[in-house]
């Protein structure tokens, strides 16, 4: 399972994880019912601390994302995927409507965010 950490992103290295495992489940990368690496394993693969592994799967647990099960570990919830997508998309309208905001006070055009998302889309791939 790959997660990719940034220490210069600026957002916290628990939350990058949240979101990237959050991610992986809402495209069903991650299967429900899936065992997930323990706290220990993972925090040791990413080169992190265990709290901040601790905190991801916490948060995680919270917004019902994976469920504890005792003595066994972590594992992906059944969740309805179409609510989970839908609040991703509404994370991406968000981020875009502040694009799109900074743009308008730079007098920046429509067509260079366009072609600014079609690169960045792409280079993704």
């Amino acid at each position: 399972m790959e997660i990719i950490i940034s220490n210069s992103s600026g957002v916290p290295i628990y939350e990058q994880i949240k979101e990237q495992l959050k991610n992986k489940i809402v495209s069903n990368e991650l299967k429900a019912n899936e065992l997930l690496p323990s706290i220990r394993t993972l925090a040791k693969d990413l080169r992190c601390s265990v709290i901040t592994t601790k905190n991801a799967y916490e948060e995680l647990v919270k917004e019902g994302y994976i469920k504890p099960v005792p003595s066994k570990g972590f594992y992906v919830a059944e969740i309805n995927r179409k609510i989970a997508r839908e609040e991703q998309l509404n994370k991406i309208e968000e981020l875009l409507e502040k694009a799109i905001w900074i743009a308008k006070e730079i007098d920046e055009p429509k067509k260079t965010l366009e072609e600014m998302i079609k690169i960045l889309y792409e280079e993704e791939k």
